[in-house]
Order: C-alpha cells, then structure tokens, then sequence
C-alpha cells in the first residue's frame, strides 16, 4: 500500500514539510508569481497565474495518491508562514525519480532548501529504501546547482522535461552529504 500525504510529515529544527492545503493557495500563489523564483521552473521562464497554482497544488497531491511519494508544504515550525515547497517526484515522462525544491524569495539565504532537502533525502534513503535521485536543473540555476553539489550530487547528463533542456544531478545513498 502507497504511503498518503497525511501519513507522511517530516519536521526538522526549524521546518515542518506537511500535505498542501487550501490556505496555502495565497502564499503558493504569490510564490508562482515571483518572477526570480519562476525563472528557471517552466519553458517560459515566467511566473504562472492562481489558478495554474491551484493546479499545481492539486497535482502534488494527487501524486501521493498515485506514486505513494510527493512534494510537501514547507513551513517554518516558529511561525507557521509557507516556506516554498519540496518533494520527491516522478510524474509521467521523467527520467528518474527526482528530489526538486522551491523557497520564496524572502527566505533565501536561511539555509531552508537545504535542510528540507536533506528531509526529503533521508525519507527517500532510509524510508522508500531509494538507492539514488536525481534533480533536474536549468543551467543558469547557478544557486540550485551548488545546492545539489553541497548534498552530494554529482552531474550525470541531461535531461528534457516539460519544454526545458536541464542538467540531471544524481545522488546515490552512499555519497550523500551529512
């Protein structure tokens, strides 16, 4: 049986990585909306409407429900304020399963993509018994690809996913960072 979302909560010191909810929509929302934050996520290169955010929730959601793993809410445990997003995903047409993050520009520099990303690593290692990941990034993503690079990963190839020529990174268990 496939684990569901809200069976799976990960907290670390500082964050708690939950099921999307309805009320995340203006803070997801607003995060779709910032152009820095969108540059390197869709073949545009541009923010997506609302309503493509609501989608987008709806999709993480539903990818538990099919794969059993997904992408979480992120938010910071003293305060409750939406973070960004982190998850496990291998939707249809993916090369491999992937670890993918996004943070809203008022929290860069904090250090939460990482320490969501190493939850989200250990879940994948230690809980789902993975062997390896990939992230997939553009190569102008120059602060995701040192992100990936301080986990662990290493380049692999590439990748082209919805409309985007990405590098793939990989991370097998016994090289990831601490």
């Amino acid at each position: 049986m496939y684990a569901r979302i809200r069976d799976v909560i990960l907290e670390t010191e500082r964050l708690v990585l939950r099921p999307f909810r309805q009320a995340d929509l203006d803070a997801y929302a607003e995060l779709c909306a910032d152009p820095m934050v969108m540059k390197f996520l869709n073949a545009a290169g541009s923010p997506i409407s609302r309503a493509d955010a609501w989608r987008q929730m709806a999709v993480y959601l539903g990818h538990w429900e099919l794969r059993g793993f997904g992408t979480w809410a992120v938010e910071e445990r003293a305060t409750g304020e939406f973070v960004g997003r982190v998850g496990l995903n291998y939707p249809e047409g993916w090369p491999d399963r992937e670890l993918g993050w996004t943070v809203a520009t008022r929290f860069w520099g904090k250090g939460y993509a990482s320490e969501a990303a190493r939850a989200a690593i250990a879940h994948a290692f230690d809980t789902l018994g993975w062997t390896h990941l990939v992230s997939l990034i553009h190569r102008d993503n120059h602060r995701s690809a040192r992100l990936a690079e301080r986990l662990g990963y290493h380049i692999a190839g590439t990748a082209d996913v919805v409309g985007l020529h990405l590098t793939m990174y990989r991370l097998d268990r016994d090289r990831r960072s601490p």
